[in-house]
């Protein structure tokens, strides 16, 4: 009898250890990765386009989880406060990893270059200032021209305070001494429909929003913040090539983030599979018909050092046009 129930809990003990051991990451369970903003959008798509392929190289799920809020601020909050184990990762962006505590630091709660790992660099994309259509412009300095002739009645519109795309603005605003109305909005498709209407002047939008509305004939394309043309707009100038603005260069830019203290190894693996996803001929074209431009390549410390210089560049911008969430 006693040697039955012996073996009988060495059994159960030994069955209970083999479900509570964690199999070699990622065999246990589907990976999530958070895009915080909504479904439909620029860093949505690019998302679901990564996480596909990671899938497929992992062979194991890789499912995008949308949680939009507060300027991307939310997801990313979530994300610093997942399990460290590998299976909770975020797209990042620009403007929740590296400006939103510089412009609201009573709302963010995390600090990114402490709370987050830095995995892998996704894309870059440049940004275009475009105007509604019957604006009597032809160029970005035709636009400064006017503004200065017409101080704070030239409006422009953003998808909302201390993004990418309000401090690119304000960085022309501020090197050119031309003076803009900002109205911010919660996303760009209302933005498009309110430049195209003739209710806004003008609009700083990244490439994948502005392109498909520039080739419909909606809207006129101004410049971009690249330092070199776009293929696909091969006639619209760079905004470093009015003579105002020289060295001028901004670019939107996401990335994968792991919680903190996420096991270097699983972070290693993570950046060697997604640069091999960004170095694939398809996933290179599709960026590119959204006028991104696929990373790939850089390790994790020379991510976070991007990170770390680009909010060090942000923080100027920001505290030379005074921006604040009020």
């Amino acid at each position: 009898m006693f040697q039955k129930i012996s073996l009988a809990l060495a059994t159960a003990l030994l069955a209970t250890a083999s479900h509570a051991a964690d199999p070699a990451w990622p065999a246990a369970r589907p990976i999530t990765l958070i895009v915080p903003f909504s479904a439909g959008g620029s860093v949505d798509a690019t998302a679901r386009l990564v996480a596909q392929k990671l899938g497929e190289r992992l062979k194991q799920s890789v499912v995008v989880d949308n949680v939009a809020g507060a300027g991307g601020a939310i997801g990313v909050n979530k994300a610093v406060h997942a399990n460290a184990d590998g299976y909770t990762l975020v797209m990042g962006a620009d403007s929740p990893i590296a400006i939103a505590k510089l412009v609201n630091p009573a709302a963010v709660r995390y600090d990114a270059l402490k709370d987050l790992a830095p995995v892998a660099m996704v894309n870059t994309a440049p940004l275009v200032l475009v105007a509604r259509g019957n604006l009597p412009v032809a160029s970005l300095g035709d636009t400064l021209q006017l503004a200065q002739k017409q101080p704070g009645k030239i409006s422009y519109a953003t998808s909302g305070i201390g993004t990418i795309l309000h401090l690119a603005m304000e960085r022309i605003s501020d090197q050119a001494k031309a003076q803009f109305v900002h109205v911010p909005y919660k996303g760009g498709g209302q933005i498009v429909t309110d430049v195209a209407g003739g209710q806004v002047d003008l609009a700083m939008l990244i490439s994948v929003t502005a392109m498909p509305q520039i080739q419909a004939g909606k809207l006129k394309p101004l410049a971009v913040t690249s330092d070199k043309r776009l293929p696909e707009l091969p006639n619209v100038p760079t905004v470093a090539e009015t003579p105002a603005l020289k060295g001028y260069q901004m670019v939107s830019w996401a990335g994968i983030f792991a919680p903190a203290r996420t096991p270097a190894a699983v972070v290693d693996k993570l950046n060697h599979e997604v640069n091999a996803v960004l170095a694939m001929p398809d996933v290179k074209a599709k960026l590119a018909e959204q006028g991104a431009v696929a990373a790939g390549g850089g390790t994790p410390a020379q991510f976070g050092q991007f990170v770390q210089a680009e909010q060090a560049r942000y923080a100027q911008i920001v505290k030379a046009a005074r921006i604040t969430a009020d």
